[in-house]
């Protein structure tokens, strides 16, 4: 039976890239000059920690971080924008995390979304994955239009075709 894979994966060297792009951006805008700010890219954690003293160089590295994602082909969708909490001093500390993996709550909205469809397919759901078998790869292909019509509220990646 043919099948393929629905995850929700980013990777970690292009990621990495992006925030290095960012942080080196950032060092040479005029308006940061003379500041203390701050990115750094936890790996284990897949966390972006961003330091800096006000909300609107807050606001302008996100905008640079989430432009570079997209320059490197990256869904900015991955990111969790956690709350901003005050660090020591006058600094502003915001975490975001990188979402990998496919929740319970999206993967049954995504099963949900093929079974109404009424396409000839078997959705199930397998750890942080959605697999889909089908008789037919024309069908296969036809849940992967779909999917990409609708958004999920985070990056959706089709792999591991078979035949």
């Amino acid at each position: 039976m043919p099948s393929f894979d629905i995850i929700s994966k980013i990777d970690a060297q292009t990621l990495d890239n992006a925030i290095n792009n960012a942080k080196k951006e950032i060092l040479n805008r005029y308006d940061f000059n003379d500041s203390k700010s701050s990115i750094e890219l936890d790996k284990k954690t897949n966390e972006v920690t961003i330091v800096t003293e006000n909300d609107m160089r807050l606001k302008a590295i996100q905008d640079s971080i989430i432009s570079r994602m997209v320059k490197q082909h990256l869904d900015p969708n991955a990111l969790d924008f956690g709350k901003q909490e005050y660090a020591s001093g006058n600094m502003i500390r915001k975490e975001i995390k990188i979402v990998e993996g496919i929740d319970k709550e999206v993967a049954k909205k995504i099963v949900k979304k093929i079974k109404d469809s009424g396409l000839k397919v078997q959705a199930a759901i397998m750890d942080d994955q959605v697999r889909v078998t089908g008789k037919k790869i024309d069908d296969l292909q036809a849940v992967i239009s779909l999917c990409r019509g609708e958004d999920f509220g985070q990056p959706l990646q089709y792999s591991n075709m078979r035949n």
